[in-house]
């Protein structure tokens, strides 16, 4: 028999499943082989083909003959019921008027049907009491019962998953073979659904042990997306390998890796591997149009086809936003007005010093120098957007429902957060209606606010493709009306400047968190240029990466900026670079001064091992034991790596 060419495949698929929807109907040989005479033939186009009637005829009732025979019943306890074969002399049924043995009988023997070609059907085809019918018949093939398990995750019973799915996976299961990948993956995101993360690691382990290599592959590509998630990118990287070494040809493990080199944004390199699998599969004929077209998207854009493949997954108001933000963003800058306002700035008492850690490293809602009374009023301005936009930015306050997050807090609470998302429809809808909102700082400042609190933007390519083309378009306002040679200042304690500001430390936060690590450096320069003050702390940060990259002249200048700081990175920062550059005693004396500030930090560089603190996730004590332990974590590599500097601190302690 000649293999149908695609189209043709289409109409033989139509031709199963209509077949099998009227075997469930009319469970009679008789009703079914008479509608298949007329069907069949109508539906394959026979009657326009070169075949004549008596051909036509047998093949239509050989086919359908077929197709009954591999049809589960239900009346029949979900087994096949086969018609009885002919005697060699009786009426040919086919009704050629000839006997069984002299016209169908001789003919060739028609490729089996698969049971499980049937059964995927079949399952589809049945309602809940015809799925439980079947399950309590047991009939159903094996690795056919994650189609039901797929069906009651979609009707959130992911209890009743793990029941049905877990008796496949108990020992020996070297049993198992590559058709039972579909049933991990089910009762894997069923664990996910309960919050059972341990069994399901425990059962992706015993499969990595012990499982057939392609059930081995999807449990290490179901490890490597974990390690993924949680930004361990190393241990992806292994997971990846380990994959490849199970089942070096598998789609599963082409779309690991380029999902491991998307998340790390090496584009470059995720179109030249997708280059590579695209030429692999199709020289090894992958039966998967859907995937090639996917590489297709990652050699033209790794980020947007990350997008496209979640999106069926993806809140769709996070798509929305993200499409909107794909055109948006292309729009030209608008121009902002520099407004000269004065300011003055007060010393704030050490007790508010009591910020989230996080926030300590990455800046305080202090100030923690000695303060001028007065910011240079000259060089002190505002941006201000142009009237319309302003009128807009009205309206938008109207549909919003967030706030701006509380000093230099970058998220809102949650019940604030459940509420932005909640009543997304109408801020979304003002958005795809007035693409000019993007040249807002305001409201570019709310949008990065409210992704900053969707759990879906924890995935890195939403992060890139979302957020960063807004804070990359936040950046070029901002640099436009301000150029480094203007002198100008955005002190943070004008409250106009705040969505400029924090805008600014989100796109060093998303530079650090891509390993950008120059730019990000150049941003963080930035704001203590524009806010020297430093409320977000970007100091400490900078601090830190003058010293890892031995820039020990810059890394003094800056800690005289803040003499008397109270932040670790900044008093210990200078020890170090002291030290680095041979001027013994004049770090010995700045570190006694650091000593008297944050005494708790040198046990924590010195001793090789020393148990973490309780941390407080509302505070860090300005020099207790947790501020202590979070400068060990950050900086204490970097100490180890100077010849005698440890030795050297120990003395001093004496």
């Amino acid at each position: 028999m000649v293999q149908p060419n695609p189209p043709e495949a289409e109409r033989f698929e139509q031709v199963i499943v209509e077949s099998v929807r009227y075997i469930l109907e009319h469970p009679d040989p008789r009703a079914y082989l008479d509608w298949a005479d007329h069907y069949i033939p109508e539906t394959l186009g026979m009657w326009e083909s070169n075949l004549d009637p008596s051909e036509i005829g047998r093949l239509t009732r050989r086919l359908a003959t077929l197709i009954w025979d591999a049809t589960p019943l239900p009346t029949h306890a979900f087994r096949p019921r086969p018609l009885p074969q002919p005697a060699a002399k009786a009426p040919c049924p086919c009704g050629s008027g000839m006997t069984y043995g002299a016209c169908c009988g001789q003919a060739d023997e028609l490729p089996l049907l698969s049971p499980e070609v049937i059964w995927d059907i079949l399952l589809e085809l049945l309602d809940a009491a015809g799925i439980r019918a079947a399950l309590d018949s047991g009939a159903i093939p094996e690795p056919l019962l994650a189609h039901v398990a797929a069906r009651w995750l979609i009707d959130d019973h992911p209890k009743r998953v793990v029941t049905l799915l877990e008796p496949l996976f108990v020992d020996p299961l070297e049993r198992l073979d590559g058709r039972y990948e579909p049933a991990l993956d089910l009762l894997c995101d069923a664990y996910d659904a309960l919050d059972r993360w341990r069994k399901k690691l425990a059962l992706l382990r015993r499969v990595c042990e012990s499982g057939p290599l392609p059930l081995q592959a999807a449990a290490w590509q179901r490890i490597g997306t974990i390690h993924i998630d949680a930004g361990d990118y190393e241990q992806a990287q292994q997971a990846f390998h380990a994959a490849l070494r199970c089942d070096p040809d598998n789609p599963g493990t082409a779309l690991l890796e380029i999902t491991l080199l998307v998340a790390q944004h090496q584009d470059e390199v995720a179109r030249e591997r997708a280059r590579f699998w695209r030429q692999r599969f199709k020289r090894l004929e992958l039966d998967s149009e859907s995937f090639l077209e996917f590489l297709d998207q990652v050699i033209v854009n790794p980020q947007a086809a990350m997008v496209n493949t979640q999106a069926d997954n993806l809140d769709p108001a996070l798509v929305e936003l993200h499409d909107w933000v794909a055109i948006a963003t292309t729009r030209p800058l608008s121009h902002y007005g520099v407004v000269k306002r004065r300011t003055r700035m007060q010393p704030l008492p050490v007790e508010r010093l009591n910020t989230d850690q996080t926030e300590l490293f990455a800046g305080l809602d202090v100030r923690t120098v000695a303060a001028e009374p007065t910011v240079d009023a000259a060089h002190t301005v505002i941006l201000r957007p142009p009237a319309s936009l302003r009128t807009l930015e009205t309206r938008w306050h109207r549909y919003y429902p967030g706030s701006k997050p509380r000093s230099i807090h970058l998220q809102l609470d949650d019940e604030e957060s459940e509420l932005v998302w909640s009543e997304s429809a109408q801020w979304l809808a003002l958005l795809l209606d007035h693409p000019e909102l993007a040249d807002s700082l305001d409201v570019l400042d709310d949008l990065a606010t409210a992704l900053d609190t969707h759990p879906d933007s924890a995935l890195p390519w939403i992060s890139h493709a979302v957020l960063t083309p807004l804070l990359d378009r936040a950046w070029a306002i901002v640099q436009q009306a301000l150029p480094p040679e203007a002198g100008q200042l955005l002190p943070w304690s004008i409250t106009e400047n705040h969505p400029a500001l924090r805008l600014l430390f989100r796109r060093y936060l998303a530079q650090e968190q891509a390993g950008q690590h120059a730019e990000a450096r150049r941003m963080l320069e930035t704001l203590l240029r524009l806010n020297p003050h430093d409320n977000h702390g970007a100091r400490a940060e900078l601090m830190n990466q003058y010293l890892r990259e031995g820039e020990d002249e810059r890394a003094l200048a800056l800690a005289r900026r803040f003499p008397n700081d109270v932040l670790a990175d900044l008093a210990y920062g200078e020890v170090l670079a002291l030290y680095r550059l041979g001027r013994e005693e004049r770090a010995r004396t700045v570190l006694q001064t650091a000593m008297r500030r944050l005494p708790r930090i040198p046990p924590y560089l010195t001793r090789k091992r020393i148990k973490q603190p309780r941390l407080n996730p509302l505070g860090v004590t300005v020099g207790g034991d947790d501020q202590a332990w979070l400068y060990r974590e950050a900086m204490r590599d970097v100490w180890a790596a100077e010849p005698g500097v440890l030795d050297w601190l120990k003395r001093c302690l004496v």
